[in-house]
């Protein structure tokens, strides 16, 4: 692995961005492989990148989100680059992605997905504002063992809801006719590994 990557990794802010990274760039790629044409060219291109980051409030709304979340993961990296964690970085970097997790609720909710907007959105933010603001810091101990911050396990738990959804989209494509593989599985899969991405980033904060 290089250098920079392998230290891009080394905390939650690596993996949160390296999923933000992986998501907005699939979802691009396939937005453009949808729409483009051969006559059309790069104006194709830009008129795909366009109608994907704004083309309706639910797009507009999710690339707002996507932007936050990169914001919110540097800030997260940056909280680990000198190898012991800093707190107020720490502290921004939940405050943004709970912003971040806001915008996507509404995104998901204008897109007909309530579901998603409840533990993607709702849930995922009311863990990372409790976090950003230290509601319930004291941790509890159960047979002698540190039990995480409340509002750290909400944000772990608000993941499962989508990777539930992405392993049966996937199962169900799996096991039916597709018209063109590439595009039916990108989408579910990516989904599938962001979300473990953000998943282990939120593993690393449980005791932070």
């Amino acid at each position: 692995m290089p250098e920079g990557l392998a230290t891009r990794l080394t905390g939650p802010g690596g993996y949160y961005n390296l999923g933000n990274a992986i998501g907005l760039g699939m979802g691009l790629l396939l937005q453009m492989r949808l729409d483009l044409s051969g006559e059309a060219g790069l104006f194709a291109s830009l008129g795909a990148a366009g109608q994907y980051l704004a083309g309706g409030w639910s797009a507009a709304a999710l690339t707002v989100a996507t932007i936050i979340f990169f914001w919110s993961g540097e800030e997260y990296h940056r909280a680990w680059a000198n190898g012991i964690p800093n707190p107020l970085r720490i502290q921004r970097g939940d405050f943004l992605s709970g912003m971040g997790s806001v915008a996507l609720g509404v995104s998901l909710l204008l897109v007909a997905d309530p579901i998603l907007a409840a533990t993607s959105g709702l849930l995922h933010a009311a863990g990372k504002f409790g976090s950003a603001f230290k509601l319930g810091a004291h941790r509890a101990r159960l047979f002698g063992v540190n039990v995480p911050e409340l509002f750290r396990v909400s944000v772990l738990v608000s993941r499962f809801p989508a990777i539930v959804v992405a392993l049966i989209e996937i199962a169900r494509l799996l096991g039916g006719l597709m018209i063109d593989p590439f595009h039916d599985l990108a989408m579910p899969i990516t989904l599938l590994l962001c979300y473990l991405l953000w998943s282990r980033a939120d593993m690393l904060l449980l005791n932070k």
